[in-house]
Formats: structure tokens, sequence, C-alpha cells
């Protein structure tokens, strides 16, 4: 991490005001209850951090797609309850993110308080990356910490116009998430193997093009999968019992060239498990490649391309991890996706493997497999997460460069 700016490059916080971006973006019931704390509870370290150095905090947060300022359903007053839980310290929620409430709210400050500003998308510049604006935010602020990786793939104005007007770094989360990211695909310990899932190779193809050439073996499997076994002749497989995009076989097929080209091995299925429909416990059975049947719904990986998955895994040091293998939210069509997960968690816990992981079905799919504390890391950002897999830069982590 010594490319970026953190909280240590800060020098002494004593008495300043620090303004923190964090992401408290947090799934909410129809009755204003936050219904999952993750992202809260993440962040609550840099927050004590930054108080212990002795600095007023003052955090800063979007939160949903919010239809004007007078949209109360996407008020951040009712993440407030829950960040004091998690603080232990009292939390004054400002009913406004800039002007004179909030500098008199920052000059009102106890010392063992934290402030909560209203959400910043209450405002468009907020989406603008306008620098004006950005002025008026840190107005009450000495300094910036931003802690909202999940955020860093937006230009918005608090990812990157605010952080250029005050001293500024990364904080724990941020910091953290970017290092595992690096220790994961830019600077890994090889062999380095990764794992992508989903329905349509067209909603990954910047990914995949981008981990054939850095990767040692990637394995492909989900629906897109089907795309990359008809181009290798598997006639059985149509549009009527999988995911397979006619439309892309030419791709797919370049893709399977580059990867040759790179020395990286693709991993596709040898079985797949077919259901009589999409549904939960629906009639099934596993087939090789070779005999898939018409009809039917290809929904899983068979125990063939499970055992072939896991004795890779074995040959590997490194594994990212980006997308269920089948259709995890079905059982017994988990399957795969437990087994391949739960074999990784073992070799990360005797100390065997590294191994990251990130985006939304994938945070789920390894709670299902029962192993979302058992990986090295798990992202919780969803779109910064697949940039950063597909080699873009983020300009939320490029603004901390030193």
């Amino acid at each position: 991490m010594q490319e970026y700016k953190t909280i240590e490059d800060l020098g002494d916080l004593n008495g300043k005001v620090v303004m923190l971006r964090a992401d408290l973006n947090v799934p909410m019931d129809e009755n204003f209850h936050v219904t999952n704390t993750a992202r809260i509870d993440r962040t609550v370290p840099t927050i004590k951090t930054l108080m212990n150095k002795g600095a007023k905090v003052v955090v800063i947060s979007h939160f949903g797609r919010p239809e004007g300022k007078g949209d109360v359903k996407n008020s951040l007053r009712y993440v407030a309850p829950e960040l004091e839980k998690a603080l232990g310290n009292k939390v004054v929620f400002v009913d406004d993110c800039i002007g004179d409430v909030v500098v008199n709210a920052v000059k009102n400050m106890k010392a063992d308080e934290v402030l909560l500003l209203e959400n910043l998308r209450y405002y468009n510049e907020e989406k603008k990356g306008d620098t004006a604006w950005a002025k008026e935010l840190v107005k009450p602020a000495d300094v910036y910490v931003s802690d909202a990786f999940s955020t860093a793939h937006r230009a918005h104005t608090s990812m990157v116009a605010a952080p250029e007007l005050l001293p500024s770094a990364m904080g724990l989360l941020m910091a953290e998430e970017v290092a595992a990211l690096t220790s994961g695909l830019n600077n890994p310990n090889r062999p380095l193997m990764a794992v992508v899932g989903g329905s349509k190779v067209s909603t990954k193809l910047d990914l995949l093009n981008n981990l054939v050439k850095k990767v040692d073996k990637l394995v492909i499997s989900g629906g897109m999968a089907h795309t990359f076994l008809k181009v290798l002749g598997a006639d059985g497989i149509n549009e009527n019992n999988s995911l397979v995009q006619m439309d892309m076989l030419d791709t797919a097929k370049e893709i399977l060239t580059t990867a040759k080209t790179h020395g990286c091995e693709i991993v596709l299925p040898d079985d797949l498990v077919v259901a009589e429909e999409f549904a939960a416990n629906a009639p099934h059975k596993t087939v090789d490649i070779d005999n898939i049947p018409a009809n039917g719904t290809l929904l899983d990986v068979g125990s063939k391309t499970i055992a072939k998955i896991k004795a890779k895994l074995d040959e590997c040091k490194t594994l990212v991890w980006n997308g269920p293998l089948g259709a995890f939210e079905l059982k017994p069509f988990d399957n795969a996706t437990n087994q391949v997960a739960q074999h990784a968690a073992e070799l990360t816990q005797a100390g065997k493997l590294i191994s990251v992981a990130g985006g939304g079905d994938t945070v789920s799919a390894l709670a299902n497999a029962g192993v979302a504390d058992k990986f090295s890391y798990i992202s919780t950002a969803g779109g910064a997460f697949l940039e950063w897999m597909e080699g873009k830069e983020l300009p939320g982590v490029v603004i901390f460069k030193k």
C-alpha cells in the first residue's frame, strides 16, 4: 500500500475535523429498518481510529436513488441509529450535507460524538464531479478520508473532486480492499486461478478478456459456459435448454484463442445437471456434455466437473472468484458452488490458498455455502470489484496515489 495515501500519511489529527466518505447504502425494509448492517460494521474501525487520534468525524454517504431533496424514503436518518449502535458512540444526524446547518453542527460537536450528514444524492451535483459544490461540501472539514471503495468506480463529486481540496487519504476499509485485490490479481502468488460464473458471456466480456491475459487457470461456469461448450462442439446445447448466446459464438472463440496465446488454461464443464424445469427441487439428472437432452434446463455442473475444479484449486496459490457455478438460489442446484467454495475455504484456512471474492451474487452464494468468513477477503463492492477485475482504473482509487 506504499503507492497510496492512507490515514498514517495524514499526520497529527488531534482537534481536526475529518470528513469521512463512507458507503452506508444498506438494505432497508418498508418500515425503514436496516436489514443488513455489513457496510456499517465494516467502516466502524476507520471511524474509531480517527476518533482515537483526536479527530472530529463527520460521515457522509449516498443512499439509494432519491428523486429530489424531499425523498424521505432515501434519507440517511434511518441509518443513524444503526451506526450509533455499531459505534457505541452518539451519532448526531444533520438533515443536510452542505450549508450553515452543517457548519454550525460541526462547531457544536462534542468530543465523543459523530455527525452523520444527509444523503449526498439529494443534490444532483454529487453525480457531476462538481468542484464548486465540492467546496461547499468540505467547507467545515480540515481533512478528507474515503472508505467507499464500492463507489470508487464512479467519478462523483465526493469521490474525486472533494479529496483534491483537502489533505486526503484512504480509510482502513478502502486500503484493505485495494490491498486484497492487488494481491489477488495485480501481484499474486502463482499459480493464479479465477472462477467466473454468470448467465451471459455478453455481460462479462471485459472481465473474461482481461483475465485470460493475467491468470494461469480460468474456470468458466454458469450459463455463460454453455456458449463456450457450443463453440467446442457440444451439439446438445441449444437455446431451449440453456443460456447459450448464439450471437456470441465468435466472441467466445476469440477469448479461447487469446487464452491459448497467453498460456491460460480454460476449465469448462465435463458434465451438467439438467432439470425438468427452473424450480427448486425439480426432478433432475447429471449428463455428460456429449449426452445433453434437447429439452429440460441446465442448472448446475456435475460431480466430474466439481472434482476437476477442486483438483485445479489444489495446484494453485491464489484464487479470485466472481459469480456462482450454477443456479445456487435453487436447491439442490447450489451443490457445485457449495462444494467448490467449501474446498477453497478449507485450503484458505490451511494456509495453502489466498482467496478473494466479490460481486453481489458471489457474496450471497458464498454465504449460502457457509464460507463467508473463511475466504481471505470477500468484497462487498459490486461494480467497483468487477471493474477492478476488468483491469480498469477506478477514479475513486487513483485519486489517492502518492
